[in-house]
């Protein structure tokens, strides 16, 4: 989008202006989370697989996640995963 406005072509007292729109595509999921079981007291790693990178909100049913010693977020391009640390069966 920053790439948007008038472009001038000049060749002497000559000029040709025209002018450029670029509109952002839409982000997609490549891929969708999969349902898990795990044991307590295990940790578990989900990925979300993106079209495109961009900013990522984890969230538990309602409530964004924050990073803690029990939530790990991690974003590589448009890998974004989250780790969750000695789960509980209330993390279900």
């Amino acid at each position: 989008e920053s790439d948007a406005g008038d472009y001038t072509c000049v060749c002497g007292d000559k000029q040709s202006t025209a002018s450029l729109a670029v509109h952002a595509l839409p982000v997609v999921f490549k891929g969708e989370l999969k349902n898990e079981e795990v044991q307590e007291g295990a940790s578990l790693s989900l990925h979300c697989e993106l079209s495109k990178a961009s900013p990522v909100q984890w969230k538990v049913g309602s409530k964004v996640l924050k990073a803690s010693n029990k939530y790990e977020m991690r974003q590589l391009g448009t890998t974004a995963e989250l780790l969750v640390h000695d789960l509980e069966t209330k993390d279900a």
